[in-house]
């Protein structure tokens, strides 16, 4: 009963939607899921609506998985409850309740899971992520290292008896969700196609049972300043008004 418990509190916290929520607050009106990945995670945000919006973000979903981690703690003292509760955290962040099964990949809510059963294991796998994405600017191949870095790590002190095999289990299980999840993006970074940060996000188009008729009928293949254009309440000029504005610079 203990370990269901968590397992549901882990998943509704993990379903909760962040960046959907941080788009609604700022008054941007922008669902990321529109953009770039296609994705409610961090690094989706970041590259739709800046680093200033994306703070709360990386907050927000680090802090589900840790609650998801540690709020087992006031009704037991099992480590599965923890354990589990960490990955439904995950799963929630993957496939949230809250947002149509529209999410993110987790890895944040993740992190924050490790974080909450072994904060020290957790750590020694940051260097990873930078090293990674200071040398590659890639994000996504920074997240697929430190998710197998802490599988390993969180084995071996299993083996060597410095924590349960509760949390390596937790870590191998989450690790891997999350680089299956990352499968695509895989493709693109052997293409040499994928995303470094920094870059914009490229429009989506919205899956057919979700559009509206504002949907249907907005152009999805050119590239987009999604938060600017939001706040601004301006369009990009169009064909006819650049034609317009040539004409009269030609004029003169």
């Amino acid at each position: 009963m203990e370990i269901a418990l968590a397992a549901v509190v882990g998943y509704l916290l993990g379903a909760i939607p962040v960046s959907l929520l941080v788009g609604k607050v700022l008054g941007t009106g922008v669902d990321v899921r529109n953009f770039g990945s296609g994705k409610t995670g961090f690094t989706n945000t970041l590259r739709v609506m800046g680093l200033r919006r994306s703070i709360p973000v990386f907050v927000g979903d680090f802090s589900k998985g840790l609650a998801a981690a540690l709020l087992p703690m006031l009704w037991t003292d099992d480590p599965w409850a923890r354990a589990i509760g960490g990955v439904a955290a995950i799963v929630g962040h993957v496939w949230p309740v809250f947002a149509s099964f529209r999410g993110g990949r987790g890895v944040l809510a993740g992190a924050g899971a490790l974080v909450g059963l072994n904060p020290l294991a957790a750590i020694a796998v940051i260097p990873v992520m930078l090293l990674c994405v200071g040398l590659t600017r890639y994000v996504t191949l920074g997240s697929i290292m430190t998710a197998f870095a802490a599988g390993v790590v969180f084995v071996l002190l299993a083996a060597f008896d410095m924590h349960t095999w509760a949390y390596a289990a937790a870590a191998v299980a989450g690790s891997t969700l999350i680089i299956v999840l990352y499968h695509d993006n895989i493709g693109r970074l052997l293409a040499g196609t994928e995303r470094k940060i920094g870059k914009g996000g490229e429009h989506r188009p919205c899956p057919f049972f979700l559009q509206t008729q504002r949907h249907r009928e907005q152009p999805t293949h050119r590239r987009v300043d999604a938060v600017e254009r939001a706040e601004a309440g301006q369009r990009r000029p169009g064909p006819d008004r650049l034609g317009h504005a040539a004409l009269r610079i030609a004029v003169r």
